[in-house]
Parts: structure tokens; sequence; C-alpha cells
């Protein structure tokens, strides 16, 4: 606009608003003089200073200064005195500033994103429940499952009618037995189920030297290992509506299982089986893999057009909730 007042000096408020594209009525509400705004008359209905106090007096009073101006209120009808409106305490509390939420606020720790890293088997396991329906509606079995994370392979598992936390120690301290877990050597994850989270197994894992580690609330990626297996486990074509008696769902995990561990290629680990991964075996069968690619290579290259065929390597770490930059590891062995 200052440009405006120069031009229009010269040539004219018109001709300068036309020169610079700006609207004449602009230039001129810009020129008009500002009403200055008259300080707001205080109500006659209004309390004065010394009734204010009055009520603040009260309010601020030993007898009812831990309660709330609607209660203050009540009480002083009922004895025949009345001061102001509860909404009039409201304001005069808050222009002093003692209005606050009394009562004691949830506040939920900060929970910390687990990062664990596994380069070998049985360094760190993944387990979880999961329902199988049983013969009738509203009944169910649960499957106990504890996965290396590594290898994928199942180290243990159990169906069982319930969920307890007696029968996850059960299981739990039987599969360290079965593995050979030392102290100090393995890292058991798993969501917050009551199961998970119990003293009990808190106890028992102490007592093994094995590292307890759990999932956030309510963020199921914390778990995914687990999570992915059960999937697996129920997208099978023969996976049952229902299960009959409890005999009939531990057949069928025993089949499943035998089926997942021996002959499911699993595409996280090369199109190797959790078995050959978890018992030392899959170098020797990259080898081999190796081995047959050559020959083809040697005996037909020009089928392969970019570059001398290699088989899929095996991960060397696998993590849960991998930092933005993971540092490099070793070859696994």
């Amino acid at each position: 606009m200052s440009g405006v007042a120069e031009l229009a000096q010269q040539v004219g408020v018109a001709p300068a608003c036309q020169a610079l594209g700006v609207p004449r009525s602009s230039w001129y509400r810009r020129q008009a003089p500002r009403p200055v705004a008259s300080p707001r008359p205080r109500p006659a209905r209004s309390l004065s200073e010394a009734e204010q106090q009055q009520v603040l007096a009260v309010l601020n009073s030993e007898r009812f200064v831990d309660r709330p101006p609607a209660q203050v209120m009540a009480t002083l009808l009922d004895e025949g005195t009345y001061l102001c409106s509860t909404r009039t305490m409201y304001r005069l509390l808050s222009a002093e500033g003692p209005v606050r939420e009394r009562r004691d606020q949830l506040t939920h720790p900060a929970y910390q994103k687990p990062e664990l890293l596994a380069t070998r088997p049985n360094q760190v396991w993944s387990w979880d429940i999961t329902k199988l329906r049983g013969p009738v509606k509203w009944s169910f079995y649960s499957l106990y499952v504890i996965l290396d994370i590594f290898s994928r392979y199942v180290v243990g598992w159990m169906v069982a009618e319930g969920e307890s936390a007696a029968l996850a120690e059960t299981l739990i301290e039987q599969t360290c037995q079965k593995q050979g877990i030392e102290r100090d050597q393995l890292t058991l994850h798993a969501d917050r189920g009551s199961s998970m989270t119990s003293k009990s197994v808190a106890v028992l894992l102490s007592d093994l030297g094995v590292t307890q580690s759990h999932s956030r609330p309510h963020v199921s990626d914390d778990n995914p290992f687990s999570e992915s297996h059960f999937k697996t486990l129920k997208y099978r074509p023969d996976f049952p509506d229902r299960f009959g008696p409890l005999a009939h769902a531990r057949a069928f995990c025993q089949r499943f299982f035998h089926w997942y561990h021996t002959e499911h290629r699993h595409s996280g680990l090369a199109l190797l089986t959790p078995e050959a991964v978890h018992y030392g075996r899959a170098a020797e069968i990259l080898a081999v893999r190796h081995e047959t690619l050559l020959a083809a290579y040697e005996k037909n290259p020009a089928r392969f057009v970019r570059r001398v065929p290699q088989p899929q390597q095996l991960p060397k770490a696998v993590w849960i909730n991998p930092p933005s930059k993971a540092p490099e590891t070793e070859d696994a062995p």
C-alpha cells in the first residue's frame, strides 16, 4: 500500500491502483481511521469486589476447600445462604488459579519398543497362545507354541483344555531342558497375556537365567513371528473348523508340526526347512544347491542371461523391530 500512496500523489488514486493492481476499495479502507473499542461496561448485576472476596473466602475456607462449587452452593442453600451461582464460583476460582481436575488421572508408562536380534538358533524364542475351536459352541482348546525366530523351528508346543501360568511354566522348563539352554543364553519374547506376564513365569525364567521380553500393549507387530506361524497353521487346507475331543486337536497339531519342520520350505529361510536350519544342515544343503546350479549353467549357459546362478542365501540375522540402522553381523553358523 505504501507504493500506491507514493504513486497516487503523482497521478491520482484511480490510476495508481489500476497500475499496481490494487482495488480502490482496499485503498480507501486502509485510509479510514480505525474505531477505538470502548471499554465494556460493568454489568449492574455483577458481584462487587467485596462480594467476590467474600465468595473466595468461603470457597477457600477449611470447611469447603476440598469440595466442588456445586456441593458448596447446595450446602449453603440448605443453611439459607445464597452467595452466587455455581458458574460464578467456578469463574472466580479460575481467575485465582486453583481450579483443576481433583481426581487422580491414570497415566500409562512409556513402554520401550523391543529390539531383539538373533544370529543363530536358541538365541531368541517367541511364544504365544492361540485358541482352537472345540466340539461345541463357546468351547476352545489352548495351543501353546514356542518358536525359535532364527530357524522358525517350533522348539516346544502343547494343547490343553485351558490357559494357565502353571502349564506355561511346565512347557517352558521342559523345552529349555530339551534344547540344552544355558544361563544367559536365551531371550524369551511374548505379548502381554495373563500367562505371559504372570509372576510365576517371571520367577521361573529368572531361575533358568532366561531374559524376559514383552511386546508393547496393543502392538501386534511386536510379536510377528508367532502371529505369522499361527496364520500358517490356520490357513492349512486340512485345518478343521472345529476340533472334536482334545485328542483330535493334539493329533492334528502333531501332524502339522512334523510337516512344518521337515517339509515346509520357509520363504524367510531361503526356502529351507526349519529343521534343517535349526540343527545346522543349512550350509550343506545350500552347497548342494550351488553345485546343481553350476552344473546347469555349464550345460547350457545361454539360459542364464545376466550372471552365473546362485542359490538364495540364508539371512545372517533376524530381528524383532530392527533399528533404523542395524549393525552388521557375522555369518550365522
